[in-house]
């Protein structure tokens, strides 16, 4: 049984270290976005958060803008729940 994202501390740096992006919108949501929700989240809303991290920055931004639905490996209902919640961030 692999460690869950909340009880490994390097899965969780990793994970913010990940939400750093180059686009600065997408670091200022994203950074607070974990600032408020990373303690709380679960491994399946890690998983998706993972796979956001995957995209580009535009892509990314207009997933979180609401400007494009996911397509693809991202085309999932727990991703499609995650940008949801990052939309209202």
């Amino acid at each position: 049984m692999s460690i869950s994202h909340q009880s490994d501390p390097v899965k969780r740096a990793r994970l913010r270290w990940r939400a750093r992006r180059g686009l600065l919108e997408n670091d200022l949501i994203l950074t607070r976005f974990l600032d408020a929700h990373e303690e709380s989240m679960t491994d399946e809303e890690v998983d998706a958060f993972s796979r956001l991290m995957e995209l580009s920055d535009n892509i990314l931004m207009d997933l979180i803008l609401a400007k494009k639905q996911p397509e693809g490996e991202v085309d999932l209902p727990h991703v499609r729940a995650l940008l949801i919640r990052l939309q209202a961030a």
